[in-house]
């Protein structure tokens, strides 16, 4: 029979491709409502937003991956031919993401920039999936050989590093914010993929457009914030290590001995099959202390690994002992000589931009051995996943403020670490922690704010905790203190006023009127927040009276919002709570619609943007 070369021509313009890449998911039991949830939102609103520009925003480590590869699945369904995902400039990343690209049997299959350059391929009439670091000579070099491409879809996987202005209040543009728009170009589109949106939207960049940003939920196997830092410390379901400072040899020597002792444990008592488990340390962004932690720590393991050493038996105690505490009911005997049989197949890694990538490996987060230990700084903060990590140690305090979007970053302990949650261990300075745990709960009530019809989201910092770096903030459109939050508009009742000043002091008001008004007009984070942080007692709440929102020309009635915020001190009723520092009030409109309102005696600065 004859080739029928036309029925091939047919089946080369491929097909179905999002559905496909779902129906692999769904083979493996993972859910992916989630996933088409933010995949179809996204293919939507990019038409609709004013600039084709967005952001899509999820957890930390809660499986973005998977859903930008079923975005551009989507994508080339649609008819986009050239999709460019752009990476953080570290090699790690975008190996560890490509590689994923390519395993998921994607069409056509995903290259790295510098494979494009050096082909004939022709990008006018043939798709293509590409990977850029955001590198100011690899941008270069990709939009020349990008020149005649009509639209281009630009996917920004951790989105709010590098590729915002930092230079926007300077009438200049940042290099990699430059090379960034120009292959977006006039006719393309913008998809920012991050877990901290704050500095995207306080920096206008690349005019995306806020009410159009969509949610990407986590999936129900995901542990994150409530699990890692709950608001109430006694529900932690996992070992929590606070030290009074970072750094110290002992530290680490102990934090490392209890690894050991943990992976031992669970391939000796809970695993089926062997398994590798890492410990992420979490040093500073200088390369000089990633040399002298990996010192420290060689130094261990190499003691361990020789009995003539002089420290052999002072450490092999060491883990007898914490073997003994961590697991009274087993044989502290069987996983001491666990350790001891296998320290010598222990993995150091560093990962720094000079790491040795010929020594390394393509998979340098990747665990190699039951014993990896992997040291870094900057580079392992953001976008790297490492599977099978068991326990991190973060080797230096912050003594400045920390910046929400690196640090939230940082949580690489955050996943489907469930299997083995009640064995992971952050050992961590206690002052660290504490400013990392308030860093999340004003990240979440931020979010929160979102899906509030307000325009713009309300950023939540304080004197420990900035929103983002003060350059990359456009302060021609933020508002930096606009002092207050509020949520979703519901209808006003009167009958409310009885709940209101039943008990105008206690956290159950709230949780009756939330019952009344909903979930989203009043979040269940904002009423754990106030029951949690209580200085003064039972004064350190106060709920006001409804009232209705004053006339005038810098009130917005329909929003029930003003830019320089609602609630005024007078407002506040001194006289009546002197000891608050939580005011809740309800506003209402002549239409009968109310939003609530909540605003902080204390230190806590909230941040608009009024574009």
């Amino acid at each position: 029979m004859a080739l029928n070369v036309d029925q091939l021509k047919g089946k080369s313009k491929l097909k179905g491709r999002y559905a496909k890449q779902l129906a692999r998911l769904q083979a493996k039991g993972i859910k992916t409502d989630c996933i088409e949830k933010a995949v179809e939102g996204a293919v939507a609103n990019l038409k609709t937003a004013k600039k084709s520009s967005l952001i899509i925003y999820g957890d930390p480590q809660s499986g973005k991956t998977e859903m930008m590869i079923c975005l551009t699945a989507k994508l080339l369904d649609d008819g986009h031919k050239t999709i460019v995902h752009l990476m953080n400039d570290s090699v790690d990343l975008l190996s560890q993401n490509l590689k994923r690209f390519k395993g998921s049997g994607l069409a056509p299959a995903a290259q790295n920039s510098s494979e494009v350059l050096n082909t004939s391929k022709n990008l006018k009439t043939q798709e293509s999936v590409i990977f850029c670091k955001k590198n100011g000579k690899d941008l270069e070099k990709l939009i020349a050989r990008l020149e005649n491409i009509p639209s281009v879809v630009v996917i920004d996987d951790e989105a709010d590093y590098a590729s915002p202005n930092g230079k926007i209040n300077r009438g200049k543009k940042t290099r990699i914010n430059n090379l960034v728009g120009e292959l977006i170009g006039k006719n393309g589109f913008y998809a920012g993929v991050t877990a901290t949106p704050a500095r995207l939207d306080l920096n206008n960049t690349f005019q995306n457009d806020a009410e159009k940003w969509v949610k990407f939920p986590a999936h129900s196997k995901y542990t994150g914030q409530d699990t890692f830092f709950p608001l109430d410390l006694k529900k932690i379901g996992y070992r929590l290590k606070l030290l009074n400072q970072g750094g110290n040899p002992k530290d680490a020597e102990q934090a490392l001995i209890r690894f050991l002792v943990t992976a031992a444990y669970l391939n000796l008592i809970v695993n089926k099959d062997e398994q590798n488990y890492s410990l992420l340390v979490h040093t500073s962004g200088n390369k000089t202390d990633h040399e002298s932690d990996k010192k420290t720590i060689e130094g261990l393991v190499h003691s361990l690994s020789d009995s003539s050493d002089k420290a052999f038996g002072h450490l092999v105690t060491e883990v007898h002992k914490s073997a003994q505490a961590l697991y009274p009911a087993a044989d502290a005997d069987k996983m001491a000589e666990y350790v001891v049989e296998n320290i010598s197949r222990a993995s150091i890694v560093v990962l720094n931009s000079e790491r040795d990538r010929v020594a390394a490996g393509d998979a340098a987060t990747e665990p190699t051995s039951p014993f990896t230990i992997i040291i870094g700084g900057n580079i392992v903060s953001r976008g790297v996943t490492f599977p099978n990590l068991l326990a991190m140690y973060f080797t230096r305090d912050v003594a400045s403020k920390l910046q929400q979007d690196t640090y939230i970053q940082r949580a690489r302990m955050f996943g489907a670490r469930g299997e083995y949650l009640p064995h992971f261990e952050l050992t961590i300075p206690k002052q660290l922690y504490a400013d990392w745990h308030k860093c999340f709960v004003f990240h979440k009530l931020a979010l929160e704010t979102i899906e509030s019809d307000l325009g713009s989201p309300v950023w939540v910092g304080d004197s420990r905790v900035s929103v983002a770096s003060k350059p990359s903030i456009n302060n021609a459109t933020v508002v930096l203190d606009k002092g207050e939050l509020s949520y979703q508009m519901f209808d006003y009742d009167p009958s409310l006023e009885s709940i209101l000043t039943d008990n105008n002091t206690s956290v159950d008001t709230l949780r009756e009127l939330q019952k009344k008004i909903g979930k989203l007009a009043l979040p269940d984070l904002l009423i754990n927040y106030i029951a949690a942080v209580q200085p003064n007692g039972n004064g350190s709440l106060a709920i006001h009276k409804s009232s209705q929102i004053p006339k005038g020309q810098t009130y917005d009635q329909a929003k029930i919002s003003r830019d320089k915020g609602v609630m005024g001190k007078s407002q506040l009723e001194p006289d009546k709570f002197p000891n608050a520092v939580h005011h809740v009030k309800l506003f209402f409109n002549h239409a009968k619609k109310a939003r609530l309102f909540y605003k902080s005696a204390g230190s806590i600065q909230f941040i608009q943007n009024q574009k």
